[in-house]
């Protein structure tokens, strides 16, 4: 079975501060909803031996440049640098069909980069929907990670109470007209910053540059609906869960929880109750900040990430 993709031109990155040669997995034998998609990836090198690797994750509706001021830290703290784009993110293929985007599809892409790049002493770093894909993975193959950061993201299980900020966003999503007609991404990215001083045009312009049209927002559209509260296989449910108990007797690696406490979606309190789940785990409350972490307080999450990995 063939699917039919969209890949994005890539003059629609040329005007970004993005200076990453892009690298590409072609995926092939996982699967024919899979085969023939191409999934991109920054991968950059210290010089000399490496002392770990990060692989850094994004979410919805976000690819790798939510992590753009971390990149070369990290390196010239000395580890190789991965950040993976979602299939239908960033410069990776973009399926038409709003149907082909499953969290677990999404979940067997990442084993399969993880295992092609043989990624070993992983330092992960995930949020929002790369928290479910993300630690599913890891607690899969425990040996392969050094440490877990846990920023701004969630893992299902029944009785799990999803606050006001997340339903509304997944009925928000299910009706375009409550956004304008269609998914407007770069807006919704730039919106959620919480702290002063950011350019929310430039932002923006970002994170819209992956979509020039409806047909490559489909994966973008889709991972609202995947919420499992609304369709609970579609958002790999039970995998969730799973991955939430094995946390609870977690003693393969150190984690580390760093939520900005402004986020609508997923609250300061939901942080402090999952951190007090996980054996040893710690919590770093970053003070005025929302959802997109990552890009709202950059230099307070490479302090954490800093003052627990060296």
């Amino acid at each position: 079975m063939t699917v039919e993709f969209v890949r994005t031109p890539d003059e629609r990155f040329a005007a970004l501060d993005w200076p990453y040669a892009p690298h590409y997995i072609e995926h092939a034998g996982e699967g024919a909803m899979l085969t023939g998609l191409r999934q991109h990836y920054v991968d950059e090198h210290p010089a000399g031996t490496p002392r770990g690797t990060f692989l850094l994750l994004h979410g919805e509706p976000t690819w790798a440049y939510l992590y753009r001021e971390w990149i070369d830290p990290l390196v010239n703290l000395g580890y190789r640098v991965v950040a993976l784009d979602h299939i239908g993110f960033g410069r990776s293929d973009k399926p038409v069909a709003d149907e082909w985007y499953t969290i677990a599809r999404h979940r067997k892409a990442l084993e399969h980069c993880i295992g092609e790049l043989d990624l070993r002493d992983i330092n992960l770093v995930v949020q929002d929907w790369a928290g479910p894909i993300g630690l599913i993975t890891a607690v899969r193959e425990p040996e392969r990670y050094a440490r877990l950061f846990i920023l701004n993201t969630w893992l299902h299980e029944d009785g799990f109470e999803y606050g006001d900020g997340i339903r509304w966003w997944r009925q928000a999503a299910l009706d375009p007209e409550q956004l304008g007609g269609d998914m407007p991404v770069g807006g919704i990215v730039s919106g959620t910053m919480r702290r002063t001083g950011h350019d929310a045009t430039a932002i923006g312009a970002a994170f819209d540059a992956p979509f020039p049209d409806f047909a490559s927002k489909a994966g973008a559209r889709r991972f609202p609906v995947c919420i499992p509260f609304g369709e609970p296989a579609l958002g790999d449910a039970d995998e969730q869960a799973r991955a939430r108990a094995a946390l609870r007797t977690w003693t393969a690696t150190p984690v580390h929880l760093a939520f900005g406490d402004s986020d609508p979606v997923f609250p300061w309190e939901w942080a402090e109750q999952w951190a007090a789940e996980i054996p040893g785990a710690t919590l770093d409350r970053i003070e005025g900040a929302g959802h997109f972490v990552q890009t709202d307080a950059p230099d307070d999450c490479l302090g954490i990430v800093t003052k627990y990995s060296t």
